[in-house]
C-alpha cells in the first residue's frame, strides 16, 4: 500500500478512537473485526493505549470459519450460539468501564448458497443469544463506534468487474471520502456535518409530528410516530457528559415509530443484505403496523423467514430521514453494507426499537417495538416526498424530491 493510504488509514484509526469512541482513560476496549482488518485493529489499539485505555481485547470473524458451520456443522450447531459470551460482554459493557468498537467489512451474500432455512435458524439463535450485548449498546450504557474496513470479499461484490486490487483501491477511495478522512481536519468536518444534523433533529422535535407520509419511487407509506418520540442524529452523550459518535459515516436523523401504526406499501430502492444473503427487489405491504405481504425478486424466502423471527420482527422499530444529496448518495455507489447504504437515503428498520428515541419521563412505552432483530431497509429515492402530519391533522412538507425543506 502507498504512503498516502497508510496516512489515511492511521487518520481513520485516530478518528475512531478520539472522536468516534472518545475513549476515556481507564476504559478497556472490546473490538470485533474481520480477520482482514488486522492492520486497522493494530492502529486502533495503538491509538487507544495512547488515549489511556487499560486493555484492548480483539475478537475476530473469518469468512471460512463462518461457512464451515453451514458446510460441516450439525443441526445442533446451527441452532446454537454462545449465550454465555454475550451475557458476559453485556454485563461488562453496562458498567461503562469497557468501550465497544465494531469494524464493518463483511462479505455481502456470503451465505447466499446455503440452505435458507438453516441460515434463518442460525440467525435466530444468534439474535436471541446476543440480546444482552445489544441491549447494553443501544441502552447508551457505554461509548461505542462502528467504522469500515475494505475487505477483499466486500470490494469484489461492490466492484465485481474490476480486478481485485483495483476494486479494493476504488472502494477505499469511497470509504475515505465518506468518513471525511480525505479532508485536512476530519474532526472539524464531522463537527460541521453534525451541526446540520442537529438543526434537522431540532426542527423535527419541535414539530412533534403524529405521523410521516412517504410517497415516491413506488412507495406510499404512512408511518405513525410513537407518542413522546424523540429524533436523534449525529453524536450522542452518555454518563457524565461523555460525547461520542456511534456510526462513522452517518448522515441520518432517526426516531421511533408506533409499532401499530404503519400502513401502506414500501418499495425498497437498494438491495438488503439479510442473514448473509443479498435480497433484491424487496416490496413490503403493511396493515396495522405489521408486514402482511413480503415479496422480492431474489432472496424472498430468506426475507420472509427473517422478518418472522419473532412477533416484533414484522413491525418497525426505526424510521430515518437522509438527504438524497448526502455524500454517500452522491457517490452513486451501492455499497452492499448497511453502515453506508442506510446513509444514502431514507429508510425504515424492522424489529427492535431504541428506547433512546423516547423523551425522558415517557412512561407509556406500548408503542415501542421489541424484537431480537433490527434491520434497516432503504426507501430513499430522488423523487421521494416526506410529509409530516401534526396532531391537528395539518400537513407540513418535510422533504421534497429527496431533500429537506423543513
Amino acid at each position: 500500500m502507498t504512503d498516502d493510504f497508510q496516512t489515511k488509514l492511521r487518520k481513520l484509526a485516530e478518528l475512531s478512537v478520539r472522536f468516534g469512541l472518545n475513549i476515556q482513560p481507564g476504559q478497556e476496549l472490546f473490538i470485533s473485526a474481520p480477520t482482514a482488518a488486522l492492520q486497522l485493529v493494530r492502529l486502533i489499539s495503538e491509538e487507544a493505549y495512547k488515549a489511556g485505555a487499560t486493555a484492548v481485547i480483539p475478537f475476530f470473524a473469518d469468512d471460512e470459519i463462518t461457512l464451515a458451520k453451514f458446510r460441516s456443522g450439525s443441526e445442533a450447531a446451527i441452532d446454537h450460539a454462545p449465550a454465555w459470551l454475550f451475557e458476559a460482554l453485556g454485563a461488562q459493557l453496562k458498567t461503562g468501564k469497557t468501550a465497544r468498537l465494531a469494524i464493518a467489512g463483511d462479505t455481502p451474500g456470503l451465505l447466499a448458497d446455503q440452505d435458507p432455512g438453516r441460515v434463518a435458524r442460525a440467525s435466530r439463535a444468534q439474535s436471541t443469544a446476543s440480546r444482552p450485548f445489544l441491549d447494553a449498546i443501544v441502552g447508551n450504557h457505554t461509548n461505542w463506534n462502528i467504522v469500515p474496513f475494505v475487505t477483499p470479499g466486500w470490494a469484489a461484490k461492490v466492484f465485481a468487474d474490476d480486478a481485485p486490487d483495483a476494486a479494493e483501491a476504488r472502494l477505499w477511495r469511497h470509504v475515505f471520502r465518506a468518513t471525511r478522512v480525505d479532508q485536512p481536519d476530519p474532526v472539524a468536518a464531522w463537527r460541521e456535518n453534525f451541526a446540520e444534523l442537529y438543526r434537522r433533529r431540532d426542527a423535527l422535535n419541535a414539530a412533534d409530528f403524529s405521523a410521516l407520509h412517504f410517497t415516491g419511487g413506488g412507495t406510499d407509506l404512512t408511518v405513525g410516530l410513537a407518542a413522546g418520540h424523540r429524533w436523534i442524529g449525529g453524536g450522542m452523550t452518555r454518563g457524565a457528559g461523555i460525547e461520542y459518535a456511534p456510526n462513522l459515516p452517518t448522515e441520518e436523523v432517526f426516531t421511533m415509530p408506533d409499532r401499530n401504526r404503519t400502513e401502506g406499501r414500501a418499495v425498497f430502492t437498494k438491495p438488503a443484505a439479510i442473514a448473509g444473503t443479498i435480497v433484491e427487489g424487496l416490496v413490503v405491504e403493511f396493515s396495522d403496523g405489521k408486514a402482511t405481504r413480503i415479496s422480492a425478486d431474489s432472496g424472498e424466502e430468506v426475507a420472509r423467514q427473517y422478518f418472522t423471527t419473532d412477533e416484533g420482527a414484522s413491525r418497525l422499530g426505526e424510521v430515518a430521514l437522509v438527504s438524497n444529496s448526502s455524500p454517500i448518495a452522491a457517490s452513486g455507489t451501492l455499497f452492499l453494507n448497511t453502515l453506508f447504504d442506510e446513509n444514502a437515503g431514507c429508510h425504515i428498520a424492522f424489529g427492535n426499537a431504541y428506547e433512546m428515541n423516547l423523551r425522558e419521563g415517557v412512561k407509556d412505552k406500548a408503542a415501542m417495538n421489541k424484537s431480537q432483530i433490527h434491520h434497516d431497509c432503504m426507501i430513499g429515492h430522488a423523487a421521494l416526498d416526506v410529509t409530516g402530519m401534526d396532531r391537528q391533522g395539518r400537513q407540513v412538507p418535510v422533504m421534497r424530491g429527496g431533500e429537506f425543506v423543513i
